[in-house]
């Protein structure tokens, strides 16, 4: 399972790297996502090292009694950007910045998109290798989503689709090295909240 992080809040810098902990509304989309999850087995919990992900791994992984794992190599592509503002507070203000993320301008930080499909799909994969016959959640981020999906669709890396928060991703790894796409942007914790689920919806 790869899930993307819940809301964070706005950080922009002069300098530094940003790295937004949650949003009082990102823990509460966290919450409900552990409680979502709670009957399922899940034998190991992965994260991105940026705050936002890890943070969305803390509720799902005190229910299930489990460490979180950092993987370097799951972190979004503008880990070191000065900048984090939510895609929807761009949209709303007509930002520049979200014409810029539509047109596919700067959507890759400092790796080229195959630059950063290559780094996911490396790491992703060594985890599945790691765990045959078990399943894991991998917090992480909307464009490592991207990246892997693409990968096991088999085409080019793009912004395929838009994950809202805390959307969960199931992906079936056999050991042959077959791939299959699951579930995308399952949301249905987040049904009835009120909470913010992305660009068009409300919980």
């Amino acid at each position: 399972m790869l899930i993307r992080h819940g809301l964070p809040v706005r950080r922009e810098l002069s300098e530094g790297i940003a790295d937004p902990e949650l949003a009082a509304a990102g823990h509460q989309q966290a919450e409900h996502l552990a409680r979502y999850l709670a009957s399922e087995p899940i034998d190991a919990i992965y994260s991105s090292p940026l705050r936002r992900a890890q943070q969305t791994a803390v509720p799902l992984a005190a229910l299930k009694g489990l460490a979180v794992t950092t993987v370097d190599d799951v972190a979004e592509s503008d880990r070191n950007s000065s900048e984090y503002v939510p895609i929807e507070e761009l949209k709303a203000a007509n930002d520049p910045r979200w014409h810029a993320m539509m047109s596919g301008e700067h959507a890759f930080g400092e790796e080229t998109p195959q630059q950063f499909q290559l780094r996911v799909v490396t790491a992703v994969e060594g985890l599945i290798a790691a765990h045959a016959g078990d399943r894991i959640a991998v917090t992480c981020h909307g464009g490592v989503i991207n990246m892997y999906l693409c990968h096991v669709l088999g085409i080019e890396p793009r912004q395929l689709i838009y994950p809202n928060y805390t959307s969960i991703h199931r992906v079936a790894a056999s050991r042959r090295g077959h791939r299959n796409v699951v579930t995308m942007n399952e949301t249905s914790h987040l049904r009835g909240t009120g909470l913010p689920m992305g660009l068009v919806q409300q919980g």
